[in-house]
């Protein structure tokens, strides 16, 4: 059955020092899906992102959210349909935990509006969702750095938006919050939203319902982690440096990236 398109990349392009990082990118993303996006080091994966995050303008075509170019959303409804998750996200200072995770609530009610009853319960399901909730009552400068990242995922979350743009979120995670970080994208992706995020892990990226290749800042391959095609071309991009091999898990089966020494 088709899922709604909330966000469409039409030949975006995109050069920084000189260099062509994002060249011709098309494509779109649905409701209900989660999408990993793969590809070596300086493939254009963060940049891409910053694209159709809106925080950078492509130097051809454009990015539609809802059926909208992105251009025409007032920032402050952009911010309520559209949450993003830098690499390298603001976690230092005082502040306290869940005033962090209230920010993800700012596009409700603004900079000067009080929080509500809906919007408590929205950072407590955030908190929930990435196991922070013990965490709430401390300063983000008693934290770990996994445990701040945690804390900016629950930003995120508290938006609830429709579309979520996540780059590299597994950073500083260890493996227990890694499976926590997959188990609440796929909530959200099954609460019928679209999830775009970087990943390094392969492993973790063929657990998602989509896999999105880059190259040199093309897109060398599109397709299901089930798809042949997809799994040979992510073998070829990254010169064999693993093989990708199915194993069963609960009587599912699932396809894992082994390294070859």
């Amino acid at each position: 059955m088709a899922h709604a398109t909330l966000l469409e990349a039409d030949d975006l392009s995109l050069r920084l020092g000189g260099r062509r990082v994002v060249d011709g990118v098309t494509l779109a993303f649905h409701a209900g899906e989660l999408c990993a996006v793969v590809g070596p080091n300086g493939a254009g994966k963060s940049s891409l992102l910053s694209l159709l995050a809106g925080l950078r303008e492509s130097e051809s075509g454009g990015v539609r959210l809802l059926d909208r170019a992105m251009a025409d959303w007032p920032a402050m409804q952009r911010a309520q349909r559209l949450a993003w998750m830098a690499q390298q996200g603001e976690a230092e200072g005082e502040m306290g935990v869940r005033d962090v995770v209230r920010l993800g609530r700012l596009p409700r009610h603004g900079l000067f509006g009080a929080p509500d009853a809906a919007d408590e319960a929205a950072v407590d399901q955030a908190l929930a969702e990435t196991e922070c909730t013990a965490l709430q009552a401390r300063r983000l400068s008693e934290l770990s750095g996994g445990e701040r990242q945690r804390v900016l995922l629950s930003r995120v979350l508290a938006v609830q938006a429709p579309v979520l743009l996540l780059d590299e979120p597994m950073a500083h995670l260890d493996a227990p919050h890694q499976r926590t970080l997959m188990r609440s994208l796929r909530v959200q992706a099954s609460a019928g939203r679209a999830v775009v995020v970087v990943l390094h892990d392969l492993s973790w990226a063929l657990a998602a319902d989509r896999v999105v290749l880059m190259r040199a800042g093309r897109v060398v391959a599109d397709g299901v982690p089930a798809d042949s095609a997809l799994r040979a071309a992510l073998v070829d991009v990254f010169d064999g440096a693993f093989s990708i091999e199915h194993v069963t898990v609960d009587g599912a089966v699932r396809w894992v990236a082994l390294p070859r020494a």
